[in-house]
């Protein structure tokens, strides 16, 4: 009888009855019909507690009055691999709260985050915020600069002193042979020289006659060990034939191209 479970082959069809389509089981795959367990609804279905109307064929809550799934709340947990094939429109999946992703995610991006990517790739690199003197209404917009190296810097004004001290990190952080500096003098003309540096410090030389204690500007710039030389020109169509070092291809692990510590 149509609607009536059938308890010998283990599965349930929960819904209304359509010609010759009472057993909606799967197809295992040799062709046989059904597998063992198989519950089949015709929706609209709701299971656990839902705010408002259902939104979809199905429509899973949180919790049935003072009863919950878990301790953590969560509606649904699923334990193995989840394929979803959306239809066509603008919201395949449309998720309205925080994603929280413990792997790797790999994915085409399309529609607004796409617009974002091609934007970051193919312009100035740019921060762009309320303006901190006119306020709402008026914005302010830098951008970043761009150089064939991965690199960092250091500012400031070294007074009464010869020693530039860079941060502490920057043992760790830059190779030594990478730094240059730049030194500007405040106030008289001086003639300061660097008399050595390394990633440590800068020790200055004031050459000035008479003596005249240091004062000055100065910027000193150093490429970061922790990661890997920029290649800054390659073959390629596209982003992806960027050849990283950490790429699996040989020829990309000798030389200045592997990562150094």
């Amino acid at each position: 009888m149509a609607g009536i479970p059938d308890i010998q082959a283990h599965k349930i069809y929960i819904g209304l009855e359509e010609p010759q389509t009472d057993d909606r089981s799967l197809n295992n795959l040799n062709g046989d019909r059904p597998y063992e367990g198989t519950l089949a609804v015709a929706g609209p279905t709701y299971l656990g507690g839902h705010s408002g109307s259902g939104n979809g064929t199905l429509n899973v809550g949180t919790d049935i009055d003072e009863w919950s799934p878990n301790a953590s709340g969560r509606a649904v947990d699923i334990e193995g691999d989840v394929n979803i094939v959306g239809e066509q429109g603008p919201d395949h999946v449309y998720i309205d709260g925080n994603v929280y992703v413990t792997g790797t995610v790999d994915c085409l991006s399309t529609g607004r985050l796409e617009s974002r990517h091609q934007e970051a790739d193919g312009r100035p690199k740019p921060f762009d915020m309320v303006h901190p003197s006119k306020g709402k209404g008026s914005r302010l917009r830098y951008a970043c600069i761009e150089g064939p190296e991965v690199a960092v810097y250091y500012r400031g004004r070294l007074k009464d002193s010869n020693i530039i001290e860079l941060p502490s990190h920057w043992k760790d952080l830059v190779h030594a042979d990478s730094i240059t500096v730049q030194i500007q003098n405040i106030g008289v003309p001086q003639m300061i020289t660097v008399e050595s540096f390394d990633n440590e410090k800068i020790v200055l030389e004031s050459n000035t006659i008479p003596e005249t204690p240091i004062d000055c500007f100065y910027h000193v710039y150093g490429e970061r060990k922790d990661v890997n030389h920029l290649v800054v020109e390659y073959e390629g169509d596209t982003w992806e034939d960027y050849p990283d070092p950490d790429y699996d291809d040989p020829q990309y692990k000798t030389g200045v191209n592997t990562k150094t510590t």
